[in-house]
């Protein structure tokens, strides 16, 4: 007879899952009889909101194998249909968060959309992004005095992370051209402001962009576009694309032309003399 050890009985651990279901027939009692559900399974609900209109959103404690006998439940119910039944990304913790979806790009899903009404949810998106310690490089795009240094800023203190401007016009303009030892760490958002780096950087700054760029570290770039047309770095290099906005809708345009740049023209309404 075969004898099983307690080392040999594993017992699956519980972990975080997103659940979301839009609301077919919108009866009362539908969200008692969903928890009801939940509990009569031992899975654990840890937050739930709505979603956009018509759907709700959970981040559930469970395991795989109750999340399979959920699924199947859930699906044939006529009251709500699944949406979604899978392990949490940034965007549904967001969703579950702040009640409604980040908009990201249909064709380049690395680029998410935001107005300036949702600079909250926008700071929180960037702070989740800021609290990792390895490599990542984020554009972002946007009219002046739409609230991007801001935002970034306010991002890092969320993240209890250092920031420091290597180029920026935020107080008065500012170019590095060298970082002290103690400025060299994983703890830094390095902000780097495309259009003042072209315009005003000599060769000493670029020499720092590039030694920061090699950095295990959060580097953020206002004015993506004017800082690839102009340096050997491409939009592929970036892990993520920021737009934000002072309204749906509005167009972000500036040009790109190094002869202007280096002229001293100011560029469609970015004056940096």
């Amino acid at each position: 007879m075969k004898k099983f050890h307690s080392c040999e009985v594993h017992m699956e651990e519980k972990k975080e899952w997103y659940l979301e279901y839009e609301i077919k027939i919108n009866r009362p009692g539908l969200l008692g009889d969903i928890s009801s559900l939940l509990g009569m399974l031992s899975i654990n609900i840890i937050t739930i909101n709505g979603i956009d209109q018509g759907s709700r959103g959970l981040l559930i404690l469970s395991t795989k194998h109750q999340i399979e006998r959920l699924a199947l439940i859930l699906q044939t119910m006529e009251t709500i249909n699944l949406v979604k039944l899978r392990e949490p990304t940034l965007r549904d913790r967001l969703a579950v968060r702040h009640g409604r979806y980040i908009q990201r790009d249909a064709d380049d899903k690395k680029t998410f959309r935001f107005i300036r009404d949702e600079i909250g949810l926008l700071v929180d998106f960037m702070s989740e992004i800021f609290k990792g310690e390895d490599h990542r490089l984020i554009g972002i795009r946007g009219m002046p005095r739409v609230g991007k240094t801001e935002s970034i800023v306010a991002a890092s203190v969320s993240a209890n992370k250092r920031w420091l401007f290597v180029s920026s016009t935020l107080l008065k303009q500012t170019i590095r051209n060298n970082l002290i030892e103690g400025e060299y760490s994983d703890k830094y958002v390095y902000i780097i402001d495309g259009a003042v780096s072209i315009r005003r950087g000599n060769e000493k700054h670029w020499q720092l962009i590039r030694e920061i760029m090699r950095l295990p570290a959060i580097k953020v770039i206002e004015h993506p576009d004017l800082f690839v047309a102009n340096s050997e770095y491409r939009l592929e290099d970036f892990d993520y694309i920021i737009e934000l906005r002072n309204e749906p809708g509005e167009e972000i345009i500036y040009n790109v032309d190094r002869q202007n740049l280096l002229s001293g023209n100011s560029i469609d309404g970015f004056d940096y003399k």
